[in-house]
């Protein structure tokens, strides 16, 4: 099976951003929480994703959920991003690093963990540079790296 990485040019949107600086600590807005949140680098790339879905994708911001906990093996676990279809199923569940981060076999385990419990249709994973999606087939248990993240339906 062939891995493709994905062109999402995320920093196109970057002069979409609202930053500021208060005390020395830069911040970013979540347009989707209505938050100020301190501007890390996973941050960053996550702000970025959620202008790429909402302007290149069209996807709805309502259906957006961002960094909820949920139980795994009774554990607690956080997801970085999560995506509704309309039905209000789980969609696209988005895995967000750091620039410096590399996307490796265990960032895409930590994902795939995560999609045990929640059962997406599609997994993005992508550290603002490297990008790569998969749809996922639960009926054959098969998945496929896809060439562009899909749109919302």
């Amino acid at each position: 099976m062939k891995i493709m990485n994905i062109e999402l040019g995320l920093m196109r949107f970057k002069d979409s951003l609202k930053v500021k600086r208060e005390g020395g600590k830069r911040f970013i807005f979540d347009a989707i929480r209505k938050k100020w949140l301190a501007l890390q680098p996973e941050e960053l790339v996550r702000q970025l994703v959620i202008l790429y879905l909402l302007e290149e994708k069209q996807y709805n911001r309502n259906r957006i959920n961002l960094e909820r906990g949920f139980k795994f093996n009774s554990l607690q676990k956080r997801f970085d991003l999560l995506v509704y279809d309309m039905d209000v199923m789980p969609y696209l569940l988005v895995e967000c690093k750091a620039p410096h981060v590399p996307i490796t076999n265990e960032v895409f385990e930590q994902a795939a963990w995560y999609n045990m419990e929640l059962k997406v249709r599609y997994l993005l994973v992508t550290n603002g540079i490297e990008s790569y999606c998969c749809g996922i087939n639960y009926d054959n248990h098969t998945y496929e790296y896809l060439k562009a993240v899909p749109d919302f339906t």
